[in-house]
């Protein structure tokens, strides 16, 4: 019986070639040249799209504190009112226990800065505004305000 030689390729190293490898480099660069710009112009959009979120949740909190107390806590009360009971100015008589916000803090908006809470407001009952990226009034694009009254 003669005895079966195998082919001589079975035998070589496999991996990969330097060639083989620009190649894939090249590939994933052209992907993320593409890709990043894409990707890195949405952080500040969904930083934009956040304060309007919690914007509309503080409406609806302090909606709820109308509703319960027959009035809305006083800009020196702010947004704090929504969380711990005011101790000053005019006072709840029927606070619903555990505050109006469901986390026990009133959030930055997503730049770090504080809500601006004026009641009664310019615009309305209460105005809530978030100066933007810069945290200065007016601005464009990012840095623009966003406050109660003009979003949906």
């Amino acid at each position: 019986m003669k005895k079966r030689l195998l082919p001589p390729y079975i035998f070589r190293r496999s991996g990969f070639t330097l060639l083989e490898i620009l190649v894939v480099v090249a590939i994933l660069g052209i992907l993320v040249a593409f890709v990043a710009p894409k990707i890195i112009g949405r952080a500040d959009d969904a930083r934009v799209e956040g304060a309007k979120v919690q914007i509309k949740n503080f409406e609806t909190a302090l909606k709820l504190f109308k509703l319960d107390n027959g009035f809305y806590p006083d800009t020196q009360q702010g947004l704090e009112a929504l969380v711990q009971k005011p101790a000053a100015g005019r006072i709840p008589k029927k606070y619903r226990e555990g505050g109006y916000l469901e986390k026990k803090d009133v959030p930055a908006d997503p730049w770090g800065n504080p809500y601006i809470y004026i009641s009664p407001g310019i615009q309305n009952d209460f105005d809530i505004i978030s100066y933007g990226a810069d945290g200065a009034e007016g601005g464009n694009k990012y840095d623009a305000d966003i406050n109660n009254w003009t979003i949906e």
